[in-house]
């Protein structure tokens, strides 16, 4: 008994948590972001099967986003799930069954849309994060700041075989895994995060992810940048320096 009360006193705190993550989402645009995002793929990619109605998007984001506000962990829950929480959390009358959020998921990949979501995501923080002060200014402002690369592995757990690396180190066996490139300003505001395979080194992402949020939000240059130990490597340092950056790894 105390073990099923301790158990849904957790899943009440992580749903308060993710209703006052529900509100800031609403107050900072970043629903509106995806969802004018995800509407502008469904419209320019052809019959690919993406609902076109602004509202049914942001429905399904919001499914995806908040489940843990009806103490779900991913869209594999929804199968048993009979709660009313999600279905006030989108406004309908019952929650997205589970095929029908694994079918949006799917057509979302086939249409291509993770690039589009990716630099709509950068454009959302660099707005988040900055206020209406003049644009020279804002330019000025991140051409003296330092941003922090990192790099984070997570394991995946699927019948589907996905690249390893060192990661879950359980029984002698290296689970599939797949690789966080992170950027976070002075802050400690996450600016961008892309995923790679899991056996990608952190040399081979900081470039490409620093080269995206730069075109993505219109930024003239990152320079002064603190990389993850990972990045203490001869050539991928050269290579910042010819881009006119200044680097600092860290070894702890």
């Amino acid at each position: 008994m105390r073990k099923k009360l301790a158990e849904s006193q957790k899943v009440g705190q992580e749903g308060i948590g993710s209703l006052l993550l529900l509100a800031a989402a609403h107050q900072t645009g970043f629903l509106a972001q995806l969802g004018t995002t995800i509407q502008g793929v469904a419209s320019a990619g052809g019959p690919n099967g993406l609902p076109r109605t602004l509202a049914v998007v942001e429905r399904l984001v919001l499914t995806l986003l908040f489940l843990p506000v009806a103490g779900l962990a991913r869209t594999w829950d929804l199968r048993t799930y009979t709660g009313t929480l999600l279905a006030l959390v989108t406004g309908r009358g019952c929650a997205y069954s589970y095929a029908y959020v694994e079918q949006f998921l799917s057509r979302l990949a086939h249409a291509g849309a993770d690039e589009r979501l990716t630099d709509a995501l950068a454009q959302w923080t660099w707005a988040l994060w900055h206020d209406q002060r003049a644009q020279h200014e804002q330019e000025q402002e991140e051409h003296q700041a330092v941003f922090y690369v990192d790099g984070h592995r997570k394991a995946v757990y699927s019948d589907v075989l996905v690249p390893r690396g060192p990661i879950g180190k359980l029984g002698g066996k290296i689970l599939g895994c797949r690789e966080l490139v992170v950027l976070h300003d002075q802050q400690g505001h996450p600016r961008l995060s892309t995923t790679h395979r899991g056996d990608q080194h952190l040399t081979m992402g900081t470039p490409e992810l620093l080269r995206r949020y730069e075109q993505a939000t219109d930024l003239v240059h990152l320079d002064d940048l603190v990389v993850d130990r990972e990045g203490m490597a001869a050539e991928f340092l050269f290579q910042l320096h010819t881009e006119g950056r200044r680097v600092v790894t860290r070894l702890a």
